[in-house]
């Protein structure tokens, strides 16, 4: 069987990927807003390195005294029978406050790669008649495994997207016993892959919440400006009751009420011509409106941006004009010397901050995987374009059945959590991905697929950089990447400099060649260790060599002709255990414009300069 034949055979196969549990389970958009129980705060945690929850010493079932999930109270189980032996005890054990990577509940889990088993007490709200109860986490690391009262409700891999799972028929009024095993070990035929470059941070890494919702409810509900100047709105439901339900998608500022019946799929889509009175999403005006999505049984609420995003030849068209994305990345890391991947609405606001105000930005890019909702969410408030992708890069086993089914499952399940949020306007399905004939047909499959679930955003991907030096000495720069004629926006990942000997001096001459579609540097960097200057040597890993790298990059990229954004690498220092030089590093890219405690390098007043100038209009 070909490539091409077998990723279309793929398609078809998608809901049968190993550890996909979760497919066809509800989006439950909003989910933070519906009735239910919050279950962020303190848990018990229990490290198994060996993996013993899971299975016993000769690849069989685990013993009675390892099944951390077990419905039992361990200390009265051995009063009551003073010979039992059990090795765990998960009421009792060391706690820790979730949602948070398990390097904050210890010091010695700075390195830990493998199984950790999240354990806690909650009494339910009380069910009324047809309800219906999920368990929701938006994310977990690498993978999840979860038991309420003893009994396995799902799995889940990937760890930055969320995940449902209905225990309607396992929850109980008081008492349930709620265990996650996490596992932080990524598969070779995973995604993302074993090897990266940032910190890890196993386990349950963002909020979870117990779900109320009715019998048949509003899962996803998506409203957004489309090209002709409407306003369209998908709607699905989901529940016994989806078909045939008159639905309502009501903007009250606007006058506006939507209301159609779902087809035999729970679905409805319409639409209607935009009124005068609506007013755009922009930067510069992040303009939202209160959207309430209603039926019989159900009402969601969400405040939604609305705008159009396009290409038009090399230009980039935000409501039909042109715009320069004046942009950085973004890890999703909090600032503090000992982050643990604790993303509140303040660390959030305090990293969004510094690209809104600080560097007078317009855009971020949120590398190298679906950022928290949290974050999206406060994009859309404070007026930041979004670049959203996926952690497909490096050594992703593109030839592997597995991998693209779950790599396709991972992209839309990240679109349908995101399709309201105004501040997205590129979807990047790969970073820095070596070009083979596998590679393409893994990629292609991407694209269609976004394509397929947002024909209202621009599709691009991380590109390698061709070089070719003309005898004259000059250096032309360029994609040749087959990719790019799938793409609506490229982008390219450039180092000269830092990651060759180029002398800083003569970047500005380099020459890069003029695409036919909008390009965007999508990173281009040097590491800096906050406070070490050296003027004279200009070595590598100092402010000075930063700021100059800075400086004669920002040149080369003014004179490139379909240049039209960049994202340059990265806001801040962040966790990198690979990068171990024992004076610059100590364990983090220091390619930070600020400080992991957010010092501004002099670099940051270079790039802040070159935005003012292109905000000014100069």
């Amino acid at each position: 069987m070909g490539l091409k034949t077998l990723a279309g055979a793929l398609g078809a196969l998608i809901l049968l990927a190993p550890l996909a549990a979760t497919a066809g389970a509800p989006t439950l958009t909003r989910a933070d807003t519906r009735e239910g129980l919050d279950l962020s705060g303190t848990w018990h945690w229990s490290v198994d390195p060996y993996r013993d929850g899971l299975e016993g010493f000769h690849h069989g079932p685990p013993g009675l005294g390892h099944r951390r999930y077990d419905d039992v109270d361990v200390d009265a189980a051995t009063r009551a029978k003073p010979t039992a032996l059990y090795e765990y005890d998960m009421d009792r054990a060391p706690t820790a406050v979730l949602p948070q990577a398990w390097i904050g509940h210890d010091p010695t889990l700075r390195y830990y790669q493998g199984l950790m088993w999240y354990a806690r007490r909650f009494d339910a709200p009380p069910l009324k008649p047809g309800q219906r109860a999920f368990l929701r986490f938006e994310a977990v690391n690498y993978t999840a495994k979860v038991y309420l009262n003893g009994k396995s409700v799902g799995e889940h891999e990937g760890g930055f997207t969320p995940f449902s799972l209905e225990v309607t028929d396992v929850l109980r009024a008081s008492n349930n016993q709620l265990t996650v095993g996490v596992d932080s070990t990524a598969r070779t035929d995973g995604v993302p892959p074993p090897v990266t470059d940032w910190e890890n941070y196993g386990g349950v890494t963002r909020p979870m919440r117990l779900v109320i919702t009715p019998g048949t409810f509003v899962d996803e509900a998506w409203v957004r400006l489309t090209k002709d100047g409407k306003i369209a709105a998908t709607v699905k439901l989901d529940g016994a009751r989806a078909a045939n339900q008159t639905v309502h998608v009501r903007i009250a500022e606007l006058g506006l009420d939507l209301a159609g019946v779902t087809d035999a799929g729970g679905a409805l889509n319409a639409s209607t011509a935009a009124p005068r009175s609506l007013v755009r999403w922009s930067p510069e005006t992040p303009k939202l409106y209160d959207v309430v999505v209603q039926t019989d049984e159900d009402r969601l609420t969400d405040r939604v941006g609305l705008r159009t995003i396009e290409t038009r030849g090399s230009q980039i068209l935000l409501n039909g004009k042109p715009i320069f994305l004046r942009g950085i990345s973004v890890h999703e890391e909090e600032f503090g010397d000992n982050p643990a991947r604790t993303i509140t609405e303040a660390s959030a606001r305090a990293l969004l901050a510094e690209v809104k105000q600080g560097l007078h930005g317009n855009f971020v890019r949120l590398a190298h995987y679906p950022h928290s909702e949290i974050m999206t969410r406060l994009a859309d408030e404070m007026g930041l374009l979004v670049w959203s992708e996926i952690p497909v890069y490096w050594l992703v086993d593109f030839s592997n059945p597995r991998t693209l089914a779950l790599a396709r499952g991972m992209l839309a399940d990240n679109i349908r959590r995101d399709r309201d949020r105004a501040s997205i306007i590129l979807w990047s399905v790969a970073n820095e991905t070596p070009i083979t004939e596998p590679r393409n047909t893994f990629l292609g499959q991407l694209v269609d697929d976004v394509r397929a679930l947002d024909d209202s955003r621009l599709v691009t991907a991380a590109l390698l950089t061709a070089r070719k030096t003309a005898p004259d000495g000059t250096v032309e720069m360029g994609l040749n990447d087959p990719l790019a004629a799938k793409l609506d926006v490229l982008a390219a990942n450039t180092y000269n400099g830092w990651y060759s000997d180029d002398p800083l001096d003569r970047l500005p001459d380099m020459v890069w060649k003029a695409t036919d579609k909008p390009l965007v540097f999508s990173e281009f960097g040097a590491d800096a260790l906050a406070g070490f200057s050296d003027p004279k040597l200009m070595r590598k890993f100092s402010e000075d060599f930063q700021k100059a790298y800075y400086e004669k990059t920002l040149a080369m990229a003014a004179k490139a002709p379909t240049l039209r954004g960049m994202s340059p690498w990265i806001l801040k220092d962040f966790r990198a255990p690979r990068r171990q030089h024992p004076i610059y590093q100590q364990g983090w890219n220091r390619k930070g414009l600020v400080s992991p405690t957010g010092r501004r390098k002099p670099a940051f007043f270079v790039l802040r300069g070159f935005y003012e100038a292109k905000e000014a209009g100069r």
